[in-house]
């Protein structure tokens, strides 16, 4: 299922143009309204989802690419060996790959993650779990980016499949 592949390459290219165009039209941290729920915002992760180990000292960076590397060296085996038939699996292995590229890229070439996608709601009465609050009327959802939004999506489309997919018993 190597003709997937172009999925995984959309991914990767709309990943590195939009985060280009984030770092040529965006100052880091300074948010740019564009709906009344989404703003964006330049930042930069040196950690991995949520920020996790992004003050850990620099190793984390190297451990970060040698872990997106070795899953995209298993996705890309899996998405190998998987029948014609499996259609919906072999784009959520090309989404997540794409995604895995896209961010391996950033780490290999600038040492952390460029996020810029930034979604929010106001509330005066606390965040909800994973939220987190800038200026206590709004919280905030942690900046991500396009590659994010495909492993993401990949990752529901995985789900589905698996819930929804019939196994056949023999």
């Amino acid at each position: 299922m190597l003709r997937w592949l172009w999925l995984t390459a959309l991914v990767v290219i709309l990943d590195q143009v939009s985060k280009q165009a984030a770092l040529h039209f965006l100052a880091p941290h300074d948010p740019h309204a564009f709906l009344p729920f989404f703003n964006f915002t330049l930042t930069f992760n040196k950690g991995a989802a949520f920020s996790f180990l992004s003050s850990a000292g620099g190793w984390q960076r190297w451990f970060f690419t040698a872990l997106a590397i070795a899953v995209s060296i298993f996705i890309f085996l899996w998405l190998k060996k998987l029948s014609s038939k499996e259609k919906l699996l072999a784009a959520s292995l090309a989404l997540i790959l794409g995604g895995a590229i896209g961010n391996v890229i950033d780490r290999s070439l600038y040492a952390h993650v460029i996020d810029f996608i930034d979604w929010f709601y106001p509330s005066a009465d606390g965040c909800l779990p994973f939220f987190f609050s800038i200026d206590q009327v709004t919280c905030h959802w942690p900046t991500f980016n396009l590659a994010d939004s495909a492993i993401f999506l990949g990752a529901v489309l995985m789900i589905i499949q698996a819930i929804f997919s019939k196994e056949e018993t023999s």
